[in-house]
């Protein structure tokens, strides 16, 4: 009898678990999708606060010069709405930071919250007692601010990469280096060598994402810059031919690129930050770059993504091939 009991606390268990996931995603299904463009961020704010010490810091985080980018373009691009006018219309925009100042805040801080009015969308709350609290609230949590904005434009261009891939790449990437990013309809293998990957999509701009590969050496440190653009300096000259005879891609003197230690779905990588160019001819642009140990740790890994666009803002193109990188899985995670 006990048992009987037991089990059927259990199945009512089970099934109240399943009608709110039900009932959740019978929700999420009925939303609109997200407005705006890629880059886009609604601020509700009232105006005295957004011209104000507030402001100033919402702008000198957000919309401060994206890195290593040819032209200054800002990180994102900044709409302020007071609150009154904040209506069905600007809802359901991508992504939204809510600036709530008043007295009878009683839990001061950073809310984070996904879906409400639309789907996929993003939304920040920022809960402060008065203009002071705000500004020190957003300053301690900058970070997270931009890698939640930063994730969740991110995860759109992945989401859309998966859903419309093409699909005859992923398997040639696969069988040189163990693992694939997810690359989206209209990318084409340029090139492929034992050891090296050019995929490119070709439009009015060019996207490219080079990949490719080499041995780890004992005793060396694989994953300095230094070592990491060694390697790529031959890699490019090798394997990316300019448009004449003796040109080649190479990576910009100009400024020496930057590199940060990441984790991401349990994938440590190097982060790599510049600027390429065409040696002997006037092409460049920016470039991102992961490098990582394969799994067994024998080999590094090189992904580069790439973008030239010589007659428009390129924010957006680089944050799309820097989003495939991001979108890379191992071949025995997939099949899992």
């Amino acid at each position: 009898m006990i048992m009987k009991r037991l089990l059927n606390y259990f199945v009512l268990a089970i099934l109240c678990l399943t009608a709110v996931s039900c009932g959740n995603n019978r929700k999420k299904a009925l939303l609109p999708n997200i407005s705006g463009k890629a880059g886009e961020v609604i601020v509700v704010i009232d105006k005295g606060e957004w011209e104000g010490a507030v402001g100033t810091v919402i702008r000198d985080t957000l919309a401060s010069d994206c890195p290593f980018l040819p032209q200054r373009e800002p990180l994102y691009t900044l709409v302020d709405v007071a609150p009154g006018g904040f209506g069905s219309m600007f809802q359901i925009h991508r992504n939204i930071i809510i600036v709530n100042i008043s007295p009878k805040v009683t839990q001061p801080g950073v809310v984070l919250q996904q879906d409400l009015w639309a789907t996929p969308q993003c939304i920040i709350r920022i809960n402060a007692s008065d203009s002071e609290s705000a500004v020190e609230l957003f300053k301690e949590n900058s970070r997270k601010i931009v890698t939640t904005l930063e994730q969740a434009e991110r995860d759109r261009i992945i989401q859309n990469a998966k859903k419309y891939e093409e699909r005859g790449i992923a398997p040639v990437v696969s069988a040189m280096i163990g693992g694939s990013p997810h690359f989206p309809s209209g990318y084409r293998l340029k090139k492929k060598t034992d050891n090296f990957i050019w995929v490119s999509y070709d439009t009015q701009v060019s996207q490219g994402i080079l990949i490719y590969k080499y041995p780890v050496e004992q005793g060396k440190e694989m994953l300095s810059l230094d070592n990491i653009l060694a390697v790529n300096a031959e890699m490019l000259k090798e394997n990316v031919p300019g448009m004449f005879e003796n040109t080649y891609m190479v990576t910009s003197s100009f400024a020496r690129p930057s590199i940060e230690y990441l984790k991401y779905k349990g994938r440590d990588f190097a982060n790599i930050r510049g600027y390429w160019e065409v040696y002997n001819d006037y092409m460049g642009g920016p470039f991102v770059a992961h490098a990582f140990y394969n799994q067994d740790g024998t080999e590094v890994i090189v992904m580069e993504a790439f973008v030239y666009a010589p007659k428009y803002d390129k924010r957006h193109y680089l944050r799309q091939v820097e989003s495939i990188l991001y979108s890379f899985e191992w071949a025995s995670s997939e099949k899992e």
